[in-house]
């Protein structure tokens, strides 16, 4: 009976064993699957740095000054002494009207000067004698007053003459017309022998100056109240250097070579657009930049210092239309997060709220995942913060 009990016990102690044995390799094969689980992904690391926002507006290009010429005296047209289209400078003359009658009007006027300074010697004479006969009595107070006053009249007279005197050479002046600016001459409209009249509602040509040259630009007022908000509250910083340059875009997308200069802004809103009005101006020497044109401008709105850009391939949208990104927590699993974007930078998103400084956000291998499954970040390139 013993000789039997004896592989009884072998056999159970084997297979005890053999159990135990069983039981580790279970735990270790599953924790090699639970391991095998995490999916790999491709991360972007968020980094916080001072960022310069800009926005686009459009525009019109506009004159920095026009001259519409107009005669001010009457008279026939002898000559006009511009081409048509050339450039002309500030003085010089564009049109000669018939300086005959003004040139009579000045002549007449210096004869009387002459006849009025005749007149004051004799009168001056005649009241210095009536000065000296009223002291030993030999005429009367009426004979010496009248004498004086004639001296008097004949200086008034003299005054007189000479007023009108420098109105017939304004006047003689005025019979050639000069150009009240540089700038562009356009077409004339009169010719050589045509009546002008002092300061008629027709133009005998126009002038336009195109360098400097303006740019009118519209802003929404809402955007600009955000913008005002943004800068008081701190978290934009207005940098005066670069807020007052602008860059401007062509028609046909291309940059323009001369930076230009913010100069003002309106302080009224236009009720029919509710926009704002912003003027630049900008250098044209080469005159690419006509009145009239269509153009983009680019304004410098503040420096942002804890900007955040986040990836377009990393943001997409949730069922409400929500932004929405997939974040690694620090248990390396997935956690979904809503962000708040202000705009596009490039092929970034700039976000507000919902993203940190160093939080690891998923650009890769999002068809694979959801919320809180096990993942392997690995490091990408971000074209983010190469910028």
């Amino acid at each position: 009976m013993q000789r039997s009990r004896i592989p009884f016990f072998a056999v159970s102690a084997l297979a005890g064993a053999v159990l135990l044995s069983g039981c580790g390799q279970s735990e270790s094969a599953q924790g090699q699957t639970q391991a095998a689980q995490a999916v790999p992904v491709g991360v972007i690391e968020m980094q916080s740095k001072p960022l310069t926002l800009t926005k686009e507006l459009p525009g019109r290009v506009a004159a920095s000054r026009i001259a519409q010429i107009r005669p001010q005296v009457n008279g026939i047209i002898q000559s006009r002494m511009f081409v048509e289209g050339a450039e002309v400078e500030k003085g010089q003359a564009l049109y000669q009207i018939d300086p005959s009658t003004f040139e009579a009007e000045v002549a007449t006027s210096k004869a009387a000067i002459s006849k009025a300074q005749a007149s004051i010697a004799n009168a001056k004479a005649k009241a210095e004698r009536y000065k000296e006969l009223l002291s030993i009595k030999a005429v009367s107070q009426q004979d010496y007053d009248e004498a004086d006053a004639a001296y008097k009249g004949a200086k008034a007279d003299l005054l007189t003459a000479q007023a009108q005197l420098k109105t017939a050479e304004i006047n003689l002046n005025y019979s050639k017309v000069l150009a009240p600016i540089s700038g562009q001459i356009g077409k004339s409209d009169v010719t050589a022998g045509a009546l002008v009249s002092a300061n008629q509602a027709t133009a005998l040509a126009t002038i336009t100056q195109l360098d400097p040259i303006y740019v009118d630009l519209t802003q929404s007022s809402s955007e600009l109240t955000r913008l005002k908000k943004a800068i008081a509250a701190g978290e934009l910083d207005k940098d005066a250097a670069l807020h007052s340059k602008v860059e401007l875009k062509m028609e046909d997308g291309s940059t323009y070579q001369h930076k230009g200069t913010l100069q003002f802004s309106e302080v009224t809103v236009d009720p029919s657009t509710g926009s704002v009005t912003l003027r630049a101006e900008f250098p044209n020497p080469e005159k690419l930049l006509l009145p009239g044109m269509y153009v983009r401008a680019v304004i410098v709105e503040g420096v942002k210092n804890d900007a955040i850009l986040a990836p377009q391939r990393g943001v997409s949208r949730n069922t409400k239309g929500e932004p929405t990104a997939m974040v690694v927590s620090k248990d390396n699993t997935v956690e979904a997060r809503v962000l708040k974007t202000d705009r596009t930078v490039g092929s970034n998103w700039l976000v507000t709220d919902g993203l940190n400084n160093g939080d690891k956000l998923i650009v890769e291998g999002l068809q694979k995942i959801r919320p809180g499954a096990p993942v392997n970040a690995m490091p990408v390139e971000s074209a983010a913060n190469s910028q």
